[in-house]
């Protein structure tokens, strides 16, 4: 991976040296991994889940979301997400909703990273 290709994607908030060695330095299975990020359909559920208020589909998302983030070294959208998902776990509807913007700017930022360098 060459040096233009980190620094977009540590830019948009991915620890690429920590997701490199929970790929054991593959770096072609790291990209198809990031690659594949782009399908999933969670963030979508989740923003669906927070316009109809439904608790149950946004934890699960949430949760869902937070897990592949946290897998793929995404650190700002993971944080933000154990933060939604400890708010919806607790009934505090407002705070989890509250988080959406960050949460949608930090994702944004991954998506364009990640097409930005494949």
């Amino acid at each position: 991976m060459d040096a233009w290709k980190k620094e977009e994607l540590a830019a948009a908030g991915i620890n690429v040296e920590d997701a490199l060695g929970r790929f054991m330095g593959n770096e072609m299975l790291l990209n198809r991994f990031l690659k594949k990020f782009l399908d999933d359909t969670n963030y979508g559920k989740l923003s669906q889940a927070m316009e109809a208020k439904d608790t149950e589909g946004a934890i699960a998302a949430s949760h869902t979301l937070k897990g592949v983030s946290g897998n793929l070294s995404m650190t700002r959208l993971h944080e933000l997400l154990t933060s939604q998902v400890a708010a919806l776990r607790a009934g505090d509807w407002e705070a989890a909703s509250a988080l959406m913007p960050e949460i949608s700017q930090a994702y944004d930022a991954v998506v364009a990273a990640i097409q930005r360098s494949a």
